[in-house]
């Protein structure tokens, strides 16, 4: 079978169980403060699983795409060097919400297995819950049993709380779990060395294919666990693993998942992929670096498909860090100087059209960010091998062949500047040096504390007041609710307390989409008022942050949202959607949402484009979106839309986003704009009053950002030019071609800086003169000091560079004011930083210590600046003492 075939067997199997077959959610992670992307099948329905949501069907089966390069699951370093390990893996899944249990998941997974499957039955091994003491739970003997209708008792092994107990992180639900492994060896291998011996043994040919978990308790804040009300079945099987056995193959690799690329990255590089080599041979690291790029590249692609592009925090910076490995394996040992990993792209996208089609409709767009991203890298790599042989000791230094690289310059290479810590390693190993990895790793869990502390937020157990965890969303209709508090919790985050609420009913928009989550206040009967000081969205719940908390919490209340902040947020969000519309409108259709902020005070559109917008573009852009505000086009919502009724109402729906069954329509003018949207808007456009675009910039590869603000923000805006525009006018004495007489001036400036640049130059070639006859003649060393009487840092170079020309063996140093600031200048021969070891940058270090100040720079020439002038005569004196 081909992978297409044993995807689509799994799931047309579980339809036949009365499964209902739903999408993949995206790689990526919004609306769950716990996680950055889904590195579990089960993580989209883990507001069902926690009961704060009701399943939309009660048995669903999914093909998932999952990554695990982060916190608990963190199989990086691992991908490439084994044959089994992934960042981006597919997890195959059938679930059951409070439906079925584990006889059915047991028997249907041996069916599917065995039957459809045809898998050897005595290459199986199956594991249950053994118990554990320490928590009070029992042996899983009804697993174990339903199990003994399949398998011989000997190939059904017991598994400890580690194996064997599946929990979704330190509170919520979790329970025993019952994982099968497959066992590739040989005939003679099996017969010489039971399998049973080997399951969870890391034997890498005796896998873990497939893992029933069986959800039925909860575990809270302080450790206790307690029955859930619904018994779930949560299972997950790696699809890339079901290939490798069902192809008869010993390697993920080798079949038809990641071959296709791994050809071609050995076609283009000019090597043979050698799939038997092991540690050692000669072409082990050809192998290893295309499986790297062969697995890495599916991780990057769907991620920026799904919204997230590379960048230097949070989940941005986990993918650029997965490019970057993928990119220097290339460089070391495949020989790639240019980009080239973004060829995968369009490859890897026709492989998975028609079952992840997010990926095939942005093809180009992926293409274009993976080359810039690959273009800088490499750039990248090239500064840090000159900054490697300037931070590190050279070997004309240090005549001891062991030279370790310090821990801290090799932790400045990778934190500051991007370089990797296995490529520092490769090349002190090339001059036959050491690296302190201790240091570096010391210095790596200082930086790790520091981002803790700086984040950690300690969030204690829901207190429930009522059992019922639905919540009603009224803020579409009005501003005003009256609700009740259903559950709240205490969350200390940065050293300050605050509480969450969960109301029955609630006006307040939570954080989602890009619009900002509402404030307001909840009024209580007592008369007590709580501010609402954020409101975001947790799991499906909606979570009101406030700082205290009532003492009749219990009681009814009135839920009020600040209206003047909502108006101006709707006026903003109303403003993205025409604004979206007359994007594609003038720069083409290529154009798509890639990220967008909505408040009260501004818009941020972020969009897919790879070029600066021209000034006529964005005037076009301004008059089209204030031409429809002036049209005053009536606000057309629809709820509750089936999602594949609005796809194909034309409806724009954004990649990235995951859509329920049901979707919400947000319309101005059927012909102009027509999105997929759960946020507040205006009743009609005219309510946005005007819209002013004031920055358009780049955010990454193939991604431009639009900031524009509409209503009293743009008036407040345009009266404020014009008054600026007035006063420039009455300064200019008021003439008739405003621009015209400012070009005049600009002309003018230019024409008399150049007249005192020339001065100046004057004046050092009359000081070169006058220096170069204060020579001292020091043990062969022409050393000058002396303080000059020069407007800037050029000009003093200028004459540094004019005495160098004439005076042999120099040692110059100059000391200057600018405008009230201290500078040092320093120049030393070439000969005498080569003979005598001097080193201008340290000198001048060490100088401005007298004037309060640092400086640097190159062997011969440095400057440095500082606070305190008086200290100019103490460095002349200082230096004089130096050379002597």
């Amino acid at each position: 079978m081909t992978a297409q075939e044993i995807r689509q067997a799994f799931l047309d199997f579980f339809a036949s169980k009365g499964h209902t077959i739903v999408p993949s959610a995206p790689i990526v992670v919004k609306n769950d403060p716990t996680l950055m992307f889904t590195n579990a099948g089960m993580n989209q329905f883990k507001d069902i699983f926690l009961g704060e949501a009701p399943a939309k069907a009660p048995r669903v089966a999914d093909t998932q795409r999952c990554l695990r390069v982060s916190g608990k699951h963190n199989d990086l370093e691992e991908v490439g060097i084994d044959t089994y390990h992934h960042t981006m893996f597919e997890m195959l899944g059938n679930w059951s919400f409070g439906d079925y249990f584990k006889k059915e998941a047991i028997a249907w997974s041996w069916e599917l297995l065995t039957e459809v499957y045809g898998i050897e039955k005595d290459r199986l091994y199956v594991t249950y819950f053994e118990g554990d003491e320490k928590e009070g739970l029992a042996k899983d003997q009804e697993a174990y049993d339903f199990w003994k209708q399949y398998v011989d008792e000997s190939r059904i092994l017991p598994g400890n709380k580690k194996d064997n107990f599946w929990e979704m992180g330190e509170t919520g639900p979790c329970g025993p779990c019952s994982e099968i492994h497959y066992d590739g060896r040989s005939e003679a291998e099996r017969a010489a060395v039971s399998g049973a011996t080997l399951v969870n043994a890391d034997d890498p040919n005796v896998i873990e294919i497939w893992n029933n978990v069986f959800m039925q308790f909860n575990r809270l804040k302080d450790g206790a666990l307690q029955l859930l009300p619904n018994k779930h079945v949560d299972t997950g099987m790696g699809f890339e693993r079901l290939v490798r056995v069902l192809q008869n193959k010993t390697s993920n690799y080798d079949t038809d998942v990641f071959q296709p690329m791994i050809q071609f990255i050995a076609e283009k590089s000019g090597k043979t992929y050698n799939a038997a080599a092991v540690p050692g041979d000669n072409d082990w690291n050809d192998a290893v670096a295309m499986r790297v790029m062969a697995d890495h590249i599916r991780a990057i692609s769907f991620a920026i498909s799904d919204g997230q592009l590379p960048s230097n925090n949070k989940a941005g910076y986990v993918i650029r860090r997965i490019l970057r490995r993928a990119v220097r394996y290339s460089y070391q040992y495949l020989g790639f100087k240019e980009p080239f990993l973004n060829q995968l792209v369009p490859l890897l996208a026709d492989q998975f059209k028609g079952v992840f089609d997010e990926l095939y409709t942005q093809k180009d767009f992926v293409q274009k960010v993976v080359l810039e991203e690959e273009t800088s890298f490499l750039r990248t790599l090239g500064e840090g091998l000159k900054l490697f042989s300037v931070l590190v000791p050279k070997t004309s230094d240090n005549p001891n062949p062991q030279i370790r690289v310090s821990g801290s310059a090799a932790f400045e290479l990778s934190d500051t500047y991007g370089f990797p810590i296995d490529l520092t390693e490769l090349l002190a190993r090339e001059k036959g040096w050491t690296v302190d990895m201790e240091g570096f790793e010391a210095e790596l869990q200082l930086q790790k504390n520091r981002s803790r502390a700086a984040t950690a937020i300690d969030t204690g157990d829901w207190i429930a007041l009522q059992e019922d965890d639905n919540v009603e969303f009224t803020g579409y209709d009005e501003t005003e609710t009256v609700a009740h508090v259903i559950k709240y919790r205490k969350v200390k985050a940065k050293g300050k307390e605050q509480y969450q609420l969960v109301l029955d009913k609630t006006p307040f928009y939570a954080e989602s989409g890009g619009q900002v989550g509402d404030t307001g206040e909840l009024v209580f009967p007592d008369g007590e008022i709580v501010p609402v000081t954020d409101t975001k969205k947790e799991n499906g719940l909606i979570v009101h942050f406030t700082d205290t908390i009532p003492g009749s919490i219990g009681d009814a209340l009135t839920a009020i949202v600040d209206v003047d902040r909502r108006n101006n947020t709707n006026s903003n969000h109303s403003a993205t959607h025409l604004l979206h519309a007359a994007l594609k409108q003038v720069l083409g259709t290529h154009v798509n949402q890639k990220g967008s902020l909505v408040n009260d005070e501004y818009l941020r559109f972020d969009f897919s484009h790879f070029s600066k917008m021209t000034e006529e573009e964005m005037a076009q852009i301004e008059t089209i979106v204030n031409q429809k505000i002036r049209e005053n086009i009536f606000l057309k919502e629809e709820r509750n839309v089936p999602y594949q009724q609005a796809l194909s109402s034309g409806v724009t729906a954004l990649f990235g986003e995951k859509y329920g069954d049901f979707v919400r329509v947000i319309t101005f003018d059927d012909k102009y704009s027509k999105e997929l949207c759960g946020g507040t808007h205006v009743t009609a456009t005219g309510q946005i009053g005007f819209f002013k675009v004031i920055a358009e910039s780049a955010v990454a590869a193939g991604v431009r950002r639009i900031e524009a603000i509409t209503g009293v923000a743009a008036e407040n805006y345009i009266n404020e030019q014009s008054k600026l525009v007035q006063q420039l006018k009455e300064l200019l004495k008021n003439p008739k071609d405003i621009s015209k007489s400012v070009e005049s001036l600009l002309e003018e400036n230019t024409r008399l800086k150049k007249e005192i640049e020339k001065t100046i130059s004057e004046k050092a070639s009359g000081l070169k003169t006058e220096l170069a006859k204060k020579v001292q003649e020091i043990n062969g060393i022409n050393f000058i000091a002396e303080r000059v009487a020069l407007p800037n840092a050029d000009a003093i170079k200028t004459l540094a560079y004019q005495l160098k020309d004439i005076v042999p063996n120099l040692f110059l140093v100059l000391a200057a004011d600018f405008d009230g600031k201290p500078n040092i200048t320093v120049m030393i021969a070439e000969n005498l930083v080569k003979d005598k070891g001097l080193n201008a940058g340290n000198i001048v270090r060490e100088l401005a210590k007298e004037i309060q100040g640092g400086g640097g720079g190159q062997p011969f020439f440095a400057t440095a600046g500082g606070k305190d002038l008086s200290g100019l005569d103490a460095v002349l004196s200082k230096a004089a003492v130096y050379i002597k």
